[in-house]
This record gives C-alpha cells, sequence and structure tokens, in this order.
C-alpha cells in the first residue's frame, strides 16, 4: 500500500513538473480547465467550445492582462480617460466609425448564436479575472461582454488594411491630389510594418511523402497585434492549436488534426474618397444629386484624463454622408467608403475556418467573405495545398479613376457590392506541389503563374512586385523538387537576399556611385559592403554595417534613392562600430540582439528576410522588436500522422517579467531552434 502511495506520489508530481499549473474556474454557466505545460503555454479544456474561450481569456489575462484591458478600453472609445490627451485621436475614431451604434443595431441579428455564446464565455472568463484580481482596478471596462469582442473586431480590422494611412494623408494641409494604394512598407527603419509568409508543399513535392506547411506570421513582438500561444480543446471537437491577439476569443492562424492555415498580409484597395460640396450657408448639408442633402450628424463626448483625479469631457460633432464617414479639414471635406465597415461576421468565419475538417468545410467557411484582406495558404492531411488572394474587394465601375479623389455629388460612383469569392486569385493543387506568399504577387504563388486563377483588373491594388522573400523561397524551396523535412527547416531559416532584391540592386548602384571616394575610412566601409555576400548569418562580418546603412523596401517603386543620405548614414555607422566595438567588421549576433528582461542574444536575419527581424536602435544596441515571431511548422503523413513544431521569440507570459516563462522561449529562437508539440 506504501509502495502504491509512493507511485501515486511521484506520478502527481511528474503531472505538476509537465503541467505547471492546472486549474479550473468557473463562473456564469461556463466551466474550464487549464492546464499549462513546460513552457507556460495554456492548454484549456471544456466541455463547449465556450467554456474553451472562457478559459482563455482567463490564461491569457494572467499572462498579459494590460494589453487586452487597453483594447477594450480603446474598443469602448475611453482609452483617453486613463492616457491623457495622446489617445484622444483613438476615441474620436470609434464614434467617428460609428461602432457602437452598429454593434447595438445589428448584433442579435448579424451575430451567430454559436459565436454570441463564445463571445459571452470569453467575456465571462475576464470578469472572473478581474473578480479574483481586484487590484488591477478598471472600473471602465467591468464588466465586460460579447459585444466588446465583436466590437474589438470591428474596431481593429479597417486600421490593418491601412485606413490610419488614408486618414493621415487626409489631414495634410493641402489637399491630396492621389489616395493611392495601401501598401505596406518593407523599411529597415521602421519595425512597424506588416509582413509574413506561408509555404505549403503537396505529398509528391516532398521526400518522403509528407504534406507540409509553414504558418509564419510576422507582426510586432509586443503590444496589441503580438501573438499569444495556446491550444483549444473541447468536446465539441474543438481541437486547436495557434496563435491569437489580445481580445480575441478565437485562434487566428494555426492548425487542428485535420488541417492548417496562416495568413499573408495583401494590399487590395479597399478604401474610396469622396471630396463634398458643403453647403456655405449650412455646413451640415452636401451637394447631392442636384439638392443640397443633410448628413447625418452624432455628438461624440470625448473623456480625457488631465492629472491626478482630474479630467475634460469635451464634445464634437461626427457626420456621415451616404458614402460613410466624414472627416473636415480647412481644405475640404471629405467622406470615406470602406469595405466592410459595418461587418460583424469577422470572427465568425475564422472560428469556422478553425473547426473545419476537410478542404470543403475550410473553403465554405471562407466563402462566408467576411475577412476584407489576407492571403491565405492552407495545406491538410488528404494531402490538398491550397491559396487565396482573399479579398473583400468592391465591385467599382471602370468608367472612374478609383485611385483619385471621387466627386462627392452623385450616385454612379458608389459601390454597393463586391467582388464574389470565387472570381479571386486562387489555386488549389498546383501541378508543381508548391505554393508560397511572402506579400507578393498572387500570380506568382506556384511555379506557373497560368495557374492562378481569375486575374482582376488593376483598380483593385493586385500587388505586382516580388518581395525578396517570395524571390528566396522559389530560389529554394521552389528550386527543389524533392524536399527533405530538414531541407522544408532549413529553407525557412534562409538569411539570404536575392541577386535580384531591392537592397542588392541598391548595393551595387551605390558602390558604383562611390568608386571615386578618396576617404580612407570611406574606402574601407564600402569594399565591405561591395564585398558583402548577402548574408545575415549571425557570423557575417559585412552583414551589421550593410543592413544597417542600406535601405531596403518591398519593391523599388517603395524605394526613394538618396545617395547622399545613405553616404551621412555610413558616417554616422562607422563612428557607431568603431566607439561600440573598435572596428567595422563586427559578426552581426554582436550588433544584433534579442533584449527581454535579463536575456541578452545574438539574431541572424534581417528586414526582408525569410529569416525576418525588423530591428531599431536602442540604448546604443540594435535589437529585434518585429518579424519571425511566433510560428508553427506542420506535416502530415501518408497515412495521415501528424507533427508539428512552434516557437515563440519571448515566451508565454508575454507581459510577466518575473515569470520564468517570460523569456525561455528565447534561446531556442536565438538558435533556429522549435518545440515539438505534436503528437
Amino acid at each position: 500500500m506504501i509502495r502504491k502511495q509512493n507511485i501515486l506520489i511521484l506520478l502527481f508530481l511528474f503531472i505538476q513538473i509537465l503541467f505547471g499549473e492546472q486549474i479550473t474556474i468557473t463562473k456564469d454557466g461556463f466551466s474550464a480547465r487549464i492546464e499549462r505545460d513546460e513552457w507556460g503555454v495554456p492548454h484549456i479544456y471544456g466541455k463547449r467550445d465556450a467554456d474553451v474561450s472562457f478559459g482563455l481569456a482567463y490564461a491569457h489575462a494572467q499572462d498579459d492582462f494590460k494589453t487586452i484591458a487597453d483594447i477594450l478600453l480603446a474598443t469602448r472609445g475611453k482609452l483617453a480617460s486613463v492616457y491623457g490627451k495622446g489617445a484622444a485621436v483613438n476615441d474620436y475614431y470609434v464614434h467617428l466609425m460609428d461602432i457602437w451604434n452598429t454593434i447595438e443595431s445589428n448584433y442579435e441579428s448579424d451575430v451567430a448564436d454559436d459565436v454570441k455564446l463564445l463571445c459571452g464565455g470569453y467575456a465571462a472568463g475576464i470578469n472572473l479575472f478581474l473578480q479574483d484580481h481586484p487590484e488591477h482596478g478598471l472600473k471602465k471596462i467591468y464588466p465586460v461582454t460579447g459585444k466588446d469582442l465583436i466590437a474589438g473586431f470591428s474596431h481593429r480590422m479597417p486600421l490593418m488594411f491601412g485606413l490610419d494611412g488614408v486618414m493621415k494623408k487626409l489631414s495634410k494641409e493641402t489637399p491630396p491630389q492621389t489616395i493611392g494604394l495601401n501598401g505596406h512598407k518593407d523599411d529597415t527603419k521602421s519595425f512597424k510594418m506588416v509582413a509574413s509568409n506561408v509555404f505549403a508543399i503537396a505529398p509528391h513535392r516532398s521526400s518522403d511523402g509528407y504534406t507540409r506547411i509553414w504558418i509564419n506570421s510576422h507582426q510586432p513582438w509586443d503590444g496589441p497585434v503580438a501573438w499569444y500561444e495556446a491550444h483549444f480543446i473541447s468536446e465539441e471537437g474543438w481541437d486547436f492549436y495557434g496563435g491569437l491577439f489580445p481580445g480575441s476569443p478565437i485562434p487566428l492562424i494555426g492548425h487542428n488534426p485535420y488541417l492548417g492555415w496562416s495568413h499573408t498580409v495583401n494590399s487590395p484597395d479597399l478604401i474610396d474618397v469622396y471630396e463634398l460640396t458643403i453647403n456655405p450657408e449650412n455646413n451640415d448639408q452636401y451637394w447631392f444629386e442636384g439638392e443640397w442633402k443633410d448628413l447625418k450628424v452624432r455628438k461624440a463626448r470625448i473623456k480625457v484624463k488631465l492629472f491626478g483625479p482630474f479630467s475634460w469631457t469635451f464634445k464634437r460633432k461626427v457626420k456621415e454622408s451616404i458614402h460613410g464617414p466624414v472627416m473636415e479639414f480647412e481644405h475640404g471635406t471629405y467622406a470615406l467608403r470602406i469595405s466592410s465597415l459595418k461587418n460583424l461576421n469577422f470572427m465568425e468565419e475564422w472560428y469556422r475556418m478553425g473547426k473545419a475538417t476537410n478542404f470543403i468545410e475550410f473553403r465554405n467557411a471562407m466563402e462566408i467573405h467576411a475577412l476584407p484582406m489576407f492571403n491565405t495558404g492552407y495545406a491538410d492531411k488528404d494531402g490538398n495545398i491550397f491559396y487565396v488572394y482573399n479579398a473583400k474587394i468592391p465591385k467599382r465601375d471602370d468608367r472612374y479613376n478609383w485611385h483619385e479623389l471621387l466627386a462627392g455629388d452623385a450616385q454612379g460612383n458608389i459601390w454597393t457590392s463586391y467582388v464574389p469569392f470565387d472570381s479571386l486569385p486562387q489555386v488549389l493543387n498546383p501541378k508543381d506541389g508548391f505554393l508560397q506568399n511572402c506579400n507578393s504577387n498572387p500570380y506568382l504563388a506556384t511555379g506557373d503563374p497560368d495557374e492562378v486563377s481569375k486575374a482582376l483588373p488593376d483598380w483593385t491594388g493586385i500587388e505586382t512586385h516580388q518581395t525578396n522573400r517570395a524571390m528566396r523561397a522559389l530560389e529554394t524551396f521552389g528550386a527543389d523538387s524533392s524536399i527533405t523535412r530538414e531541407e522544408f527547416f532549413s529553407y525557412k531559416y534562409d538569411t539570404r537576399y536575392s541577386l535580384n532584391s531591392v537592397i542588392a540592386k541598391v548595393r551595387d548602384r551605390y558602390i558604383q556611385d562611390m568608386a571615386n571616394e578618396t576617404d580612407q575610412k570611406l574606402i574601407f566601409a564600402l569594399s565591405l559592403i561591395k564585398g558583402w555576400n548577402l548574408s545575415a548569418d549571425s557570423t557575417n562580418t559585412a552583414a551589421a554595417l550593410s543592413m544597417i546603412v542600406l535601405p531596403n523596401a518591398f519593391n523599388k517603386a517603395d524605394l526613394k534613392y538618396e545617395p547622399e543620405i545613405i553616404t551621412r548614414k555610413l558616417v554616422e555607422t562607422i563612428d557607431y562600430l568603431e566607439n561600440k566595438f573598435g572596428k567595422i567588421d563586427v559578426p552581426l549576433g554582436q550588433v544584433l540582439r534579442l533584449v527581454r528582461g535579463e536575456t541578452n542574444l545574438p539574431l541572424s536575419g534581417g528586414p526582408g528576410l525569410l529569416r525576418a527581424i525588423y530591428f531599431e536602435k536602442k540604448d546604443d544596441i540594435y535589437i529585434g522588436r518585429a518579424g519571425d515571431c511566433y510560428f508553427q511548422a506542420v506535416e502530415w503523413g501518408p497515412n495521415g500522422e501528424l507533427n508539428a513544431w512552434t516557437i515563440h521569440q519571448y515566451g508565454s507570459a508575454t507581459a510577466i517579467e518575473s515569470s520564468v516563462h517570460y523569456d525561455d522561449q528565447a534561446k531556442l529562437f536565438s538558435k533556429h531552434e522549435m518545440r515539438q508539440v505534436r503528437p
């Protein structure tokens, strides 16, 4: 009997080691069990999917309540009441987009019942956390409701496809002549850019008959769109391992036992701007179809924290025309027409994608066609691979120039429908068994451009360029007719720029322009840059200088080649490297670092690489801030056997500095290693 008890104690201790924390929580009819593995990743069990969402909220709040709270405050339009006048722009945006009137009017009719239940579960999880941790004291968000979660998606989605950029352009002192497309720039000087990779290979393209997919989003490493890792397991058949953003009750990328997918950002033209003629005798009226028409006018009340207990509430008119929200400036009045502005079904589409068990179910979920953007790459255990340039593209009249300001005085240029899902560029099971997208030309997703279907007009804004990552994907994965598992991993971690990349072309042009340089320091630096083999391996002694100095971009059209500015940057960088390291030919890993708490590790990679690392200079060191972050490699064998590996750049405790899981994955990430999570 004693021996049996000892065995049970040892088994209990083993479980405690394997799962560092196990708790069961209940509230408002929801119940979940949260088990954390040795890396602190929550595996959440529930009878219903909604119970799992309930547990997710509690677990995520344990690891990063502040970011979740900030998102809820932003969604409510109450951010300025906590953070002061700098946040008032967000709160005005909430009113301008009419988010909460839309929610109150359409939530019951437009949101599916099971999605409402999911949202209710997540809200209950946050409320329970606040109940258990009153020290956070955020009465402004308590109690959270399911409506907050739907509103959160409505708040963030237009910003993801560039609405903030259009609004900033409009706000300039002079009237804009063109609005342009919502391209996302690949810039070494900014880590705020958005990018991603997805690669998939069919069984006949792999050496062992496996189907494989890389789920490889690039995001900022901190903040409201930084990835959180979780495993969802319910008795209703939800078994999903993936990533999500703070405030999301569902995963947005990842895999289940049957299939997996990932997204990359695309840049379709989803916003049109109309110039309104305002009645000089009544600025709440605009000229439309031969008469003065009343604008819809609402009053926005925005509370702004001043200091201590003091705050100030200001009121401002919010206006809307038949086209959409209205912005007023001294140089003119403009209306915005925005794709999917009042759509409340974003979450439903992602949820049904995650519950799908085969390609037909997955495609049916995508045909909800609520998501206004995101290239999607897919693979499954049946050996299918699929790519679609997903977008909610307005169906526009070819008679108008949609890249310019539009006249706001007539009905004819106001679109009311969208390009159907079937007409989007897409391909199922390409003949060469390989597909990729790296924020690049969708028609070059496979080795044969004729395989990707349904070309669309130029005004749709579909990308025509190839990023360096897309070039290298085709030069690595695309050039290998029989890809082993080892090669599948090594190609993803490729640290080389293509000879056809923008940075390579800039390097060659700049070296030619500086051929007559006489300064000895500059001559030596230029020789390093000229001799650079375009690799950003941590041991490369020319990469740091080259990548800091040379401008980079998604494509040539985004690049401003200014040799004087490059030279000035070169001089500054020479001085920095000499003062910091005593020489300029410093291994990249000494210059580029992963810094997290007390952890300080070398990094390989750089902007625009398959091993994407975007960096900024801080405290006299260059630190990684975005790019490769949480990602997965998933494979299904000939008999359906599933293996999956993941890695997070930091760890599961995304904001808890005292936790061992604050940085416990950083060393693996630095060394290009991953954790196996399936089987």
